[in-house]
């Protein structure tokens, strides 16, 4: 009998779990992103530092760069389902999948660029229980989101769901961010969800501050 098989029973035995939570990991990239299809416009406005998220030793799950300034509106009062305060239609930064990846509705996504701008989930019957919060980041693909003004929510809606090739649009849910400023990810063992806590700059009244975000990167809705 083996020294690892023994090691494995004993920790059954315990109750105590394997170490899931070494599954992911995440990282700093300390350069600007190398971003093909991204226009002039929206690259000047992106962070020259971004993050990698890596299932294992080598496998890149996808790498995120924030606008280096968020507007704050001035107008959001938090409540127990909207938590951010973005406009809708806002750029947010970008995503890259250096390989085919998945977002929060289990919808498959090409490789390439996508710019990440801010949604709210619809009040109605149709989303019930799919996430705790309406905050939302919709995936567009970067070529086809030349301009950093704010997106109209329909049309921000239609390019999303054309960035999935389907009727819905490509999302990462956004949920409560956790306190402190440290790059982290943790295992939401609930929903199965690998989340990423990173902090944007956010610029309100010709002032800065820090704003908490938590992305959920792995895992999808339960419906």
């Amino acid at each position: 009998m083996s020294k690892n098989f023994l090691i494995a029973a004993v920790i059954l035995l315990l109750g105590v779990p394997l170490a899931a939570g070494q599954e992911y990991s995440v990282e700093k990239i300390e350069a600007a992103p190398e971003a093909d299809g991204v226009s002039d416009e929206i690259a000047k406005l992106i962070a020259e530092q971004g993050i990698r998220v890596k299932k294992g030793s080598t496998r890149t799950v996808c790498e995120i760069w924030l606008c280096k300034e968020l507007a704050i509106d001035n107008a959001f009062k938090e409540s127990a389902d909207r938590l951010y305060p973005f406009t809708p239609g806002q750029l947010i930064g970008l995503l890259h999948f250096s390989r085919r990846g998945s977002e929060f509705r289990d919808q498959t996504v090409s490789s390439g660029w996508y710019t990440m701008r801010f949604g709210l989930q619809p009040v109605d019957g149709n989303h019930v229980g799919t996430s705790p919060t309406r905050d939302f980041l919709l995936l567009v693909e970067a070529e086809q989101d030349e301009l950093p003004e704010n997106w109209d929510e329909d049309d921000l809606n239609e390019a999303s769901s054309e960035a999935a090739g389907s009727s819905h649009p490509a999302l990462i849910c956004l949920q409560r961010p956790e306190k402190g400023s440290e790059l982290a990810i943790r295992h939401d063992e609930t929903n199965d969800w690998w989340v990423v806590h990173l902090t944007g700059k956010g610029v309100a009244n010709q002032k800065s501050q820090d704003i908490p975000m938590d992305l959920v990167v792995v895992g999808h809705a339960a419906e």
